[in-house]
């Protein structure tokens, strides 16, 4: 039985990671509040900016941040929830015509291509917005700094393995 062509495009772009959810950029451990099973995955591998922010300011004392530090560190990670949040919408919005699109057995492949690469975009967009966020926030610390943080980190995962 010989399959119609928007079935085996359906199909080659699931087996491909393509007709999915979104690749978000920033590492979720319940950051954002869609789906939370879908938060997490997206956001997987991106630097975890949302995390490294959270850990931080959540720390703050412990790392000896100044006061100056933490109005800069909460700037950043309300800049990166309102990046993240604006982007995560263009993506699903975007993942939602492509899916119009791939059901239409007349639409050409180059125009579900074009979809495509804009989605990928968007993602790219957004991961980069993650990486600078983390970066801006580590620019802040002093070395001193770093180093507790650091062991603040180390800390928190010897009591997570323990546990």
């Amino acid at each position: 039985m010989k399959k119609p062509p928007a079935i085996g495009l359906m199909a080659l772009l699931l087996a491909l990671g393509l007709g999915g959810q979104p690749a978000w950029a920033d590492e979720g451990h319940g950051y954002g509040k869609g789906d939370g099973h879908e938060t997490h995955r997206l956001m997987g591998h991106h630097g975890g900016a949302g995390h490294y922010l959270r850990h931080l300011l959540r720390h703050q004392k412990e790392i000896g941040l100044t006061d100056e530090q933490v109005a800069k560190l909460q700037a950043l990670r309300l800049d990166l929830d309102r990046t993240r949040i604006r982007a995560e919408a263009e993506i699903q919005v975007a993942e939602r015509e492509l899916a119009s699109l791939v059901k239409d057995e007349k639409t050409e492949l180059a125009t579900i291509e074009a979809k495509l690469k804009q989605r990928e975009e968007l993602a790219v967009g957004l991961r980069m917005a993650a990486i600078k966020a983390r970066r801006d926030a580590a620019a802040l610390l002093t070395p001193e700094q770093r180093e507790k943080e650091k062991a603040e980190h180390e800390k928190m995962l010897r009591h997570h393995r323990e546990s």
